[in-house]
């Protein structure tokens, strides 16, 4: 990009950073369910309707078999009127189309379309989905026939990688995701010890008590909701007994076993019960508006890196991690969005009208979960931008074959990671996502 052009793009970008930040402070908490705009548009891009309850959502009657089609309320964030949208997702197998319909308007919001990215085995309570780069959180079953269909042993409990196991958080996200959960949450946080306390509220009679808050607060933590059948009964499986010298002797393969050293120090935890689970993962990621503990981010002498959607997707994002650390890089701050076009289109706002494929570019980064990484380099030698590689995958194999997107890459769209091009511009990326998007 020529320099004039980036700095005023950056300027700009500065401008509207400094902006968000101060209308964050003056902007009221979102409130559920207020009342929207009036809704007429029935563009996808259009506004949806507010929340309502299950009992309110109108059955759809088609003029098709039940064996034809699967369905599910839905919700989107609207960021403009600070409010939840529900409307009514149907899936078509055969096909692979999708129709959805606004709950509260009661009328069509996208026609029966085919769309590949999505898979029957997406849908499940609790999972989010991306639409036409739309996320949406499936919240219930539409009707009976898809409850008794495709209900499920499906749960969400909280995985937490304590300070003596992130440095191997690579490989502890792949064991996650090789034994078949999927993360739909994820920030490394640094906890305060009254955030300690009420993780640890069962343990204050224990005389490790004190202790075992010191090391939780001694360093970031990386929290992860993740969703599985019986996950919270698996997680704990997975994890192995609470001492990791006796895991080491009664489960070898555990995650205690292999990344703990004691019954403090014992890389991770997983809460005991449902009721556990969900209380914990209030906590972490409060459902009522709440931010939860803080993100780690450091914001000095730091750069910023993003695992595309097409990677997470693919399982790459441990294996990325894992490589980072490898290379003599520190992450200081992770943290999972599902970013929204208007985010993107500002984020990538750099490359418009410079790199012809911006519009590919945008709607990568917004069709599906990415992850924002704060990159700190240990070594004043080594340049994080070197490390990704050129932008073109089948150019980095043949110049840099050691490169992350020489290694992870497909293309020029989804090569695997965006990095910081300018050295000036790192910081303000880092911001992007860890001062306002996390907001």
């Amino acid at each position: 990009m020529r320099g004039g052009e980036a700095s005023v793009a950056r300027k700009r970008f500065g401008q509207r950073l400094f902006l968000a930040e101060f209308t964050l402070q003056l902007r009221p908490s979102p409130e559920v369910g207020a009342e929207g705009t009036d809704g007429r548009a029935l563009d996808p891009r259009a506004q949806m309707g507010k929340i309502v309850s299950s009992d309110e959502v109108p059955h759809i009657q088609l003029n098709l078999s039940q064996d034809d089609r699967f369905a599910f309320i839905a919700e989107w964030y609207d960021p403009n009127a600070s409010l939840f949208r529900r409307y009514e997702l149907l899936y078509y197998p055969k096909d692979g189309s999708v129709e959805m319909y606004d709950v509260k308007n009661h009328r069509t919001f996208l026609k029966r379309t085919k769309y590949d990215d999505l898979h029957l085995e997406d849908l499940f309570i609790g999972n989010k989905v991306t639409v036409f780069s739309r996320h949406l959180s499936l919240v219930d079953y539409g009707d009976q026939y898809t409850a008794r269909k495709l209900g499920s042993r499906k749960e969400r409990t909280l995985a937490l990688v304590k300070p003596d196991a992130v440095p191997k958080i690579g490989e502890l996200v792949d064991i996650i995701i090789n034994a078949g959960f999927t993360i739909t949450k994820a920030k490394m946080m640094v906890l305060s010890r009254k955030e300690a306390m009420d993780l640890h509220v069962d343990h204050q009679s224990k005389p490790f008590y004190n202790e075992l808050l010191h090391f939780i607060t001694s360093g970031p933590a990386v929290a992860m909701e993740i969703l599985g059948d019986d996950a919270v009964s698996e997680w704990k499986k997975l994890l192995g007994p609470a001492n990791s010298g006796v895991a080491r002797a009664d489960a070898p393969g555990s995650i205690r076993a292999l990344f703990g050293t004691d019954g403090i120090r014992n890389a991770a935890h997983g809460p005991d019960s449902f009721a556990s689970a969900a209380r914990e993962l209030e906590l972490f990621f409060p459902s009522s508006g709440g931010h939860g503990p803080a993100n780690s981010a450091k914001f000095t002498n730091c750069t910023c890196c993003i695992i595309k959607p097409h990677a997470v997707n693919e399982g790459l994002t441990g294996k990325i991690i894992k490589a980072i650390l490898d290379g003599g890089f520190e992450i200081s701050a992770l943290q999972l969005f599902n970013m929204e076009r208007a985010n993107v289109e500002e984020f990538y706002e750099i490359y418009k009208g410079v790199v012809a494929e911006y519009a590919e570019m945008v709607t990568e980064l917004c069709s599906g979960p990415c992850i924002a990484l704060e990159i700190r380099q240990r070594d004043p030698q080594k340049v994080f931008r070197d490390f990704c590689g050129p932008s073109d995958p089948e150019i980095a194999r043949h110049l840099r074959p050691g490169t992350l997107r020489a290694i992870f890459g497909k293309n020029k769209i989804q090569n695997a990671v965006h990095c910081t091009d300018l050295p000036e511009d790192g910081l303000l990326e880092v911001q992007y996502f860890f001062k306002i998007l996390d907001n």
